[in-house]
């Protein structure tokens, strides 16, 4: 695989100086990715301009999403600059294994290693952009929190030459921890170009993700309800299930792991373009504005992946094994599990535009091949393959008011045949002012993943079966951007779901699941500067399954806010997120996996958090203390003093988080 690395950046490093070497004159605006095209449209929104003028056109679309973009400006939602979203909880600090207090299953055929305990921190392939801007743009974010805690950002684009755009993203994070042995450190980045041919044929993109979380797995505290009664009030104090302590030092600089997960993914993808169908040119000032309206595209993508799983712990101690987690195979010297993947898949397909001014109406047509490739310690080395077709239509009207998705993934051969994924999407907007309504639907039929099949280094038992997991998925929303409100219904059916019964063993729930879920999010102005934000839903699921979550889970935050001395936008005010009792999810270290028990409820008290966010022209301002309930002593009504997440986890106390975003136009 580090041959095949080689080798994609030696010819991706060749191809963007070839193409910046021939590309001389601006084109349109970037075009859909993938599985849409450029409409043929000129604008001059991208020529030469004043380059002492302080200004910036910038905007990008999503990989194979049409919609354009633009940065997100506001200030009153923290959690648009933080790594997880409030719907999510991890074991204790920023960093550490994460899991959603929403329901959903996995909804995707083909490959799954298994372990997303740590996905909520990855830069994925869906959420990469793809700019266009008239001038350089770079944004800069540091964020200091509790105990050493910190979060840098970097992100940088810029139209190298006319037809060339590349951007870079690099995200750092290290926590040491409100507990012993739970420092965790975060390291992502992602880099990305995009070049358009003169003639406005020839597309290439080009992406590369590399994430990598490396977390302390410390197993939960010995004797959690020590917390209330600690002589320093400092939950350090107390000892942990996993790790030496002696060798446990809160330095906000210490990215070493001694015992817990390193979790590491690769992405490298290259896609062409080319199309046929009519050309012409706009003259304006004397300057040749050439335009393509595409007819038939030809389309490939060549896409590696290596994907990495890693427990280990250098100094076991075997009573604290088997006490805790039943393990008695301990090795003579470290524990260590290890599963390594690679892939490659190579897609081929045409895409049809039946009107040359509409890009947004499209038909495309293709199929695939991945081979799968993995190397297990102490097992022998296995590989297989995957054959595969896919569709899509696409057509959003041109007066916008229309929008119809159809798409549909089926594996014809291979490890994973039979597996699909169909999707339907419809959405209308009823009015002038900007109503929309959405509707649904998803079918899906997915293998197990490899490590519930047995295909792990990792302790974990496999099924006896290999049921495919079937999930009917229908959604409805209502809502208006401008007037802040949305409203939506989800329904699920899910057969033969898979989970874990244990930290050990993967099983299978075979009788069908139903699944209901409301949101509510809206905006109510109460005066000239006040206002409350409702964020709020509701779940349902059959009480016999082995599914537990949060019958509700609501943001609710009231603001004073506004523009103030001509450059000043303000927000201040509370935020409280409150969930009801539900027996959450156990942990297992060992095999990285979340997993149902029946024993413990969690009691938590609403989370209260006071925060000040500012904007100054270009520069934005985070001051927030956080956990404000935890200045309340611990009582029967009001329950512990310290909000868990799981059994023997718990979350931080008062926390002071001081964050700065600053973006620079060159």
């Amino acid at each position: 695989m580090l041959m095949y690395k080689r080798i994609l950046l030696f010819l991706a490093t060749y191809i963007l100086f070839q193409m910046e070497a021939s590309a001389q004159n601006f084109g349109n605006a970037l075009r859909p990715v993938g599985r849409s095209s450029g409409n043929g449209q000129s604008t001059d929104s991208l020529q030469k301009r004043d380059q002492n003028a302080d200004s910036i056109t910038l905007f990008y679309k999503l990989y194979n999403n049409n919609e354009i973009r633009k940065l997100d400006s506001s200030i009153n939602d923290f959690f648009i600059h933080y790594p997880l979203p409030y719907t999510t909880y991890n074991l204790g600090n920023l960093g550490t294994a994460s899991k959603s207090y929403l329901f959903s299953t996995q909804k995707k055929g083909g490959f799954d290693a298994g372990f997303h305990a740590y996905d909520g921190y990855s830069y994925t392939l869906a959420a990469t952009p793809f700019y266009q801007t008239t001038r350089p743009y770079t944004e800069l974010g540091y964020l200091l929190g509790g105990k050493g805690e910190q979060l840098i950002e970097v992100r940088h684009t810029q139209n190298r030459t006319q037809q060339l755009n590349f951007s870079f993203e690099y995200r750092f994070s290290n926590s040491p921890g409100n507990v012993k042995n739970q420092n965790a450190n975060l390291n992502n980045m992602r880099i990305t170009a995009h070049f358009q041919s003169k003639r406005k044929r020839y597309e290439s993109y080009w992406v590369m993700l590399a994430n990598k979380a490396a977390s302390s797995e410390n197993g939960g505290l010995v004797k959690a309800s020590l917390l209330d009664s600690l002589s320093l009030n400092n939950p350090y104090e107390l000892e942990t299930r996993l790790g030496v302590s002696g060798a446990s030092f809160r330095n906000p600089f210490n990215t070493t792991i001694a015992t817990g997960s390193t979790y590491k993914n690769n992405t490298y993808l290259w896609r062409q373009t080319y199309d046929l169908g009519q050309k012409d040119s706009i003259v304006k000032d004397t300057v040749t504005i050439h335009l393509f309206y595409p007819r038939l595209r030809f389309q490939n993508e060549v896409k590696l992946e290596s994907n990495e799983f890693v427990f280990e712990d250098r100094a076991p101690n075997d009573i604290s094994y088997l006490k805790y987690f039943n393990y008695t195979n301990l090795p003579n010297t470290n524990v260590k599990f290890a599963d390594s993947w690679n892939l490659v898949t190579n897609d081929f397909s045409l895409i049809s535009y039946p009107q040359k001014n509409n890009s947004n109406q499209f038909l495309q047509l293709g199929s695939g091949y991945t081979h799968l490739a993995t190397s297990l310690l102490n097992l022998q080395n296995w590989s297989s393959y995957d054959i595969y077709s896919f569709g899509v239509y696409k057509n959003k009207t041109r007066n916008q008011l229309w929008d119809l998705l159809a798409s549909g993934k089926l594996y014809l051969n291979g490890y994973h045949a039979g597996d699909y994924d169909a999707q339907f999407y419809l959405s209308r907007i009823l009015n002038s002012t900007g109503t929309y309504l959405k509707i649904a639907f998803q079918n899906s039929n997915r293998t197990p993943s490899t490590n519930y099949l047995g295909l792990t280094q990792f302790p974990i038992n496999a099924l006896k079966s290999t049921q495919k997991e079937n999930t009917v998925d229908m959604n409805g929303e209502l809502g208006n951007a401008v007037k802040d409100f949305r409203v939506s219904i989800n329904y699920q059916l899910i057969n033969n779901y898979q989970y874990f019964s244990s930290g050990y063993q993967a099983a299978v729930y075979t009788k069908p699941i139903s699944y209901i879920s409301t949101l509510l999010a809206n905006k109510i102005k109460l005066s000239q500067y006040w206002n409350w934000y409702n964020e709020t839903t509701v779940q349902v699921v059959d009480q016999s399954a082995p599914i537990h979550i949060p019958f509700i889970l609501s943001k609710q935050r009231l603001a004073f806010e506004g523009n103030f001395y001509k450059n000043l936008n303000l927000s201040t005010g509370l935020e409280i997120i409150y969930h009801t009792d539900f027996k959450v999810d156990d942990y297992m270290p060992l095999t990285g996996q979340f997993f149902v028990q029946n024993s413990y409820m969690l009691h938590n008290r609403p989370t209260a958090n006071a925060f000040l966010h500012f904007m100054i022209k270009r520069f934005k301002g985070y001051i927030r203390l956080e956990n404000l309930n935890t200045l309340i002593p611990t009582s029967s009504s009001l329950g512990n003093t310290y909000n868990f997440t799981a059994k023997n986890y718990p979350g931080t106390g008062t926390w002071f988080r001081v964050g700065i975003w600053w973006n620079f136009i060159n």
